[in-house]
């Protein structure tokens, strides 16, 4: 095959690759440079009540493949090693269950899940790809290199912590997952960093504030449970110390 001939196939094909991408091909999506940036600052900058702990964060883009890995220590060891797939899971659960018109976060499936819930059963669906969340050296584990990315982990994980981001415009492109301290700090982080990220445009939500924020009143059916009264107050505020909506 001649050299020209050779260079348009292989244009040819890269063409092919990249329209066979997901919806989004991580474009719309932070880098891990810039989710590790954002992450730090969030959690050093405390009121987040829970512990103050250190965590992992997972985004993925709407078909569910991992994006980008992080975590706000200095090191993989300085955040529960558990917490990694735990935010993975959390970001592919927002994902798989939100939608364009509707967002739901991670917290907000907790009642539902539970024996006479209405989606009881559900967190025992779409399980976790162990071959995909444990393979490749730990020394990756949270860099830009982290062997998850480009794969899709799987799992359905109800505890607080994942949101599905939504860009300027409001198109769905993927969610995030937070881990490393108590569910209710994991939502509030989340919900932090994604409003840091500008990926927070939130169509609708069964919160009563009409968005996907942690809930706790028991009469919704779309609560989760307190882990502590500042942290309560802390979640409550959200929609308002930091709105959804694209930033100026």
């Amino acid at each position: 095959m001649n050299k020209p001939l050779l260079c348009f196939c292989a244009g040819i094909l890269a063409a092919l690759s990249s329209a066979q991408a997901g919806p989004d091909a991580g474009k719309e999506l932070p880098s891990h440079a810039q989710l590790s940036e954002k992450l730090k600052a969030v959690v050093t900058g405390g009121g987040s009540a829970g512990f103050g702990l250190n965590m992992w964060a997972t985004i993925v883009n709407r078909d569910g493949e991992v994006v980008a890995i992080a975590f706000s220590g200095n090191d993989r060891g300085d955040q529960w090693p558990g917490s990694r797939v735990i935010s993975a899971q959390k970001a592919n659960t927002a994902n798989a269950f939100s939608l364009p018109g509707l967002a739901l976060s991670t917290a907000n499936l907790y009642t539902a899940v539970q024996p006479g819930g209405t989606l009881f059963g559900l967190q025992h669906s779409n399980p976790v790809d162990t071959g995909a969340a444990y393979k490749g050296p730990s020394e990756n584990y949270g860099k830009a290199n982290d062997p998850l990315v480009g794969n899709k982990v799987g799992g359905v994980n109800v505890f607080g912590g994942g949101l599905a981001l939504y860009n300027s415009a409001g198109k769905l492109v993927g969610a995030i997952g937070l881990s490393g301290d108590t569910s209710c700090t994991d939502h509030i982080i989340a919900w932090k960093l994604r409003h840091a990220l500008n990926l927070d445009n939130v169509p609708a939500g069964v919160s009563p504030t009409g968005d996907d924020n942690i809930v706790h009143d028991p009469a919704s059916g779309w609560n989760h449970p307190t882990c502590d009264a500042g942290a309560e107050a802390i979640a409550d505020a959200l929609p308002v110390t930091h709105p959804v909506g694209p930033n100026p």
